[in-house]
């Protein structure tokens, strides 16, 4: 039998002055959603927003560290995401999950476990631009075969159909991809005290 609180997600929301939400951005490696998540976060936060960074690289040193990167542990790997963000979201914070999940399949369960407080943001850059600046080295490494089942090199990403949100790095610079992203999340978590608006471009 489940065991459940007293405490719903509306007084929740009334006690932080928002609701909760999972801003799943997903993408290429070196695409910038870390980047991004790491700016939306700071600044989210300094507005009054409870929120939360769930990065994929900090999963694999922790709860998913277990977890090797053949197709079977993405799947593990996103889906154990996928349920410490809905926790999260469902105690009233905002989750910006940075994660490649590279399968289509495995972001639609995490969409069904998110429900209604689930939003997929693409950030979109091609493999040439991400491998160009390549801030860790890990397509060259890729591409000595040092590193086996590297997404876009030997292990295939496969974008968003109908994304909530696309960002494309390749065309924006950070300020202005940052600026987007916030304006998205507050869109779709309004606060419902001490209202904010998204920062100017």
């Amino acid at each position: 039998m489940a065991t459940t609180g007293r405490i719903t997600r509306d007084r929740r929301a009334q006690r932080q002055g928002h609701a909760g939400a999972i801003i799943w951005l997903t993408g290429l490696s070196g695409a910038g959603k870390s980047t991004l998540a790491i700016a939306a976060e700071a600044w989210l936060f300094d507005k009054g927003y409870s929120v939360y960074i769930l990065d994929g690289d900090e999963l694999r040193r922790g709860i998913s560290a277990d977890l090797g990167f053949s197709a079977r542990d993405r799947h593990e790997n996103v889906r154990r995401a996928s349920e410490v963000a809905a926790l999260l979201a469902d105690a009233g914070l905002v989750v910006l999950v940075a994660m490649i999940s590279p399968f289509a399949a495995d972001r639609d369960a995490a969409r069904h476990v998110g429900g209604s407080l689930f939003r997929e943001v693409f950030v979109n850059a091609s493999v040439r631009t991400c491998e160009g600046r390549d801030p860790r080295g890990l397509y060259r490494r890729a591409r000595a075969g040092e590193i086996p089942d590297f997404t876009g090199i030997s292990s295939p990403y496969e974008p968003p159909v109908a994304p909530d949100l696309i960002i494309d790095t390749e065309q924006i610079d950070v300020a202005a991809a940052v600026s987007q992203l916030v304006a998205f999340i507050i869109e779709c978590v309004p606060r419902t005290t001490h209202a904010s608006t998204a920062p100017a471009r």
